[in-house]
């Protein structure tokens, strides 16, 4: 198999020719067809999450074929389309994994952090944390939904019910989170970087009712806000423009410090909150409502082994939508 490998923090991934992989107890494998890049894959590489398991094969947002099974997993998955996210496997037995929450698992597996995941030919998963993608004929398109569309959904979720909702960064998960809002029938509103106007004109042109910079006030206050961009300053401006009793949502893994802010942003009951991970539940509820909603996802195809492009490109903002690798 091939690999793009990262071996030292800070470093560029390194494409390795490995043995192939077998899959152990209650494990498949699976033949690469697509795997997008996600902004934790650039946490990862450049340090900003602790103690990864190097080496590493990063990416986590996985679409490809099973080819070979390991004891004990159901027959029915060889030769099906499946996709593995961020959450790898958990212990099933903390507080966490008993009280429905699994995403937050002290003992959990991420995949693409401390196990290895997409950026190959080929990759090993447990097989109860992949999910059939069947009906998603397009590997590529469909790539970006396993974690900018998981996590945008929960994101949504932990939002409420408000009708306007302010995204703060129109990358990949806000460009899914969109469309799921239009279907849904609520008011998106974009917060993109100052003076750029494509992220605008992709953000007006996927249905966001307004898009400006975070400089800017929406039209009329806001009932939630999501902020993906891992920039903290952003939070108290989401604060700004949410009504009283919002919700402000951090979306991402990692966020630079929050700066210190007055205390009449947060008054009014209004409410700042993280999000962390996923559930295997809220991966079978979003997969259903991305059927629904038809959602599309724009995508820049990079050869796989042109993932150090891909990363630098995403880092930089150089698309729109997201970068997805493929074999």
């Amino acid at each position: 198999m091939k690999a793009m490998v990262l071996e030292a923090i800070g470093q560029p991934l390194r494409l390795r020719h490995l043995p192939n992989r077998r899959p152990g107890d209650g494990e498949i494998r699976l033949a690469l067809e697509a795997c997008a890049v996600c902004r934790t894959d650039l946490h990862v590489v450049d340090g900003d999450l602790p103690q990864p398991h190097l080496p590493l094969i990063p990416g986590h947002e996985i679409v490809g074929v099973v080819d070979a099974l390991g004891p004990g997993v159901d027959t029915s998955l060889l030769g099906r389309r499946v996709g593995v996210p961020w959450l790898g496997g958990v212990c099933g037995h903390c507080d966490s994994c008993t009280s429905g929450r699994e995403n937050l698992c002290d003992h959990a597996v991420f995949t693409g952090y401390s196990r290895d995941g997409g950026f190959a030919t080929q990759v090993v998963a447990t097989a109860d944390f992949a999910f059939p993608l069947d009906g998603f004929e397009d590997p590529v398109s469909t790539a970006p939904l396993l974690c900018a569309g998981l996590i945008g959904w929960r994101s949504l979720r932990m939002a409420g019910a408000g009708r306007a909702i302010g995204l703060f960064g129109f990358g990949a998960a806000a460009h899914i989170l969109t469309q799921i809002c239009r279907w849904q029938g609520r008011d998106a509103f974009a917060f993109v970087r100052k003076g750029d106007d494509a992220a605008a004109a992709h953000a007006k042109a996927l249905g966001c009712v307004w898009a400006g910079s975070s400089d800017e006030a929406p039209p009329h206050e806001l009932d939630a806000a999501i902020v993906f961009a891992p920039v903290g300053e952003l939070v108290p401006k989401a604060l700004a423009y949410v009504r009283k009793g919002g919700t402000v949502v951090c979306g991402g893994i990692h966020i630079s410090d929050i700066p210190a802010f007055p205390y009449r942003l947060l008054w009014g009951e209004r409410i700042v909150r993280s999000v962390a991970n996923l559930t295997r539940k809220d991966a079978i509820e979003f997969l259903a409502v991305a059927a629904a909603a038809k959602v599309r996802t724009r995508t820049t195809v990079y050869p796989l082994e042109h993932a150090n492009d891909a990363l630098s490109n995403l880092r930089n903002g150089r698309f729109q939508g997201a970068a997805v690798l493929v074999p």
